[in-house]
């Protein structure tokens, strides 16, 4: 006779941890958002493709409860001959659960993996507020590469330190 609850061969019982590394994304949320359009109506009709400055920057820290915030900080200034057509800064936050990760990991976790799940929503809405600023077609960030983001940044800590 057999034991029809028992879990196939090689599966985790039920009621055991899965192993390996494991993260929830438990709140996603704006923190701060600013859109400036300074010369509209004159901003919506310029020809050719505007310069773009783009500045991107990662936050977390860890909470109380266990729990971990992470900040995804966006900036997008686009000029037409030295005059600006639009101003956005986003502040796009997240709150983490994260477990099964070794100390040494956790840092590219924060800085990178929670991170590129956030930015798929902080794109959209950069895209929606140049949309609804009367920019058509809207403006739309490239992916970015988080880990190459963080090691650049881990190399430059070091170029100051040494």
């Amino acid at each position: 006779m057999t034991d029809e609850t028992a879990a196939p061969q090689g599966a985790p019982a039920p009621g055991d941890a899965p192993a390996g590394p494991q993260m929830r994304i438990l709140a996603q949320y704006v923190k701060d958002l600013s859109f400036e359009n300074p010369r509209a109506p004159e901003s919506l009709r310029v020809e050719g493709k505007p310069a773009i400055d783009l500045g991107v920057e990662m936050g977390a820290q860890g909470r109380a409860d266990g729990l971990f915030e992470v900040d995804l900080k966006l900036s997008v200034k686009a000029t037409h001959e030295e005059a600006v057509l639009f101003n956005i800064e986003l502040q796009y936050g997240g709150l983490f659960q994260i477990a099964g990760v070794a100390a040494n990991d956790m840092e590219p976790m924060l800085l990178v993996e929670c991170p590129r799940y956030l930015f798929p929503f902080a794109r959209q809405i950069i895209s929606n507020c140049t949309s609804e600023g009367g920019f058509f077609p809207p403006f739309q960030l490239e992916p970015l590469d988080f880990a190459a983001i963080y090691h650049s940044r881990k190399a430059q800590i070091a170029q100051g330190q040494a």
